[in-house]
């Protein structure tokens, strides 16, 4: 039996909900908690309906394109993260870097403010120029339910990430 997992154009098309504007210009590794950015939805296809309600939320789910992730550098094995040799080898299914297969990104952040169509948060990981292809707000019951585990490597990488 044949499993494709390709989608075409005409089964499915994405088109960025917005763009990520202000914020870090480049996307360094660590220390995103205190950056400040704006979602800034376009305009062309939402009207402010599209976010009624939306500030009763203090956090979002963010979905994003690492648009300046090289597509030569694309990963779909194992390798070292941030390329640190004293952490393992890891699949690029076991770590969270921009050179993933479909260069898609998933990040929460706070939401500070809503003004029209434009999301004011901070934490955001992502840089000016971003596409964001989706916005949804962040739900304590979509945290993990039970004990969560990682390995030391991951505490340590994560250590100054926000």
């Amino acid at each position: 039996m044949r499993h494709d997992h390709s989608v075409t154009i005409t089964e499915f098309s994405m088109v960025a909900a917005g763009i990520v504007a202000g914020g870090r210009a480049e996307p360094d590794d660590d220390d995103w908690a205190d950056v400040g950015a704006v979602i800034r939805l376009d305009a062309a296809r939402f009207s402010p309906d599209a976010v009624a309600g939306l500030d009763a939320f203090s956090h979002l789910e963010v979905i994003y394109v690492f648009h300046r992730a090289a597509p030569a550098d694309t990963t779909t094995g194992a390798r070292h993260p941030r390329g640190r040799t004293d952490w393992p080898r890891v699949g690029i299914f076991a770590q969270r870097g921009k050179d993933r297969p479909n260069h898609l990104g998933v990040s929460r952040c706070r939401l500070l403010r809503v003004v029209g169509l434009d999301l004011h948060v901070e934490g955001l990981d992502a840089i000016d120029g971003t596409p964001v292809l989706d916005v949804k707000p962040w739900m304590a019951e979509f945290g993990p339910r039970g004990d969560v585990r990682q390995p030391p490597w991951a505490t340590e990488l994560m250590a100054g990430y926000y």
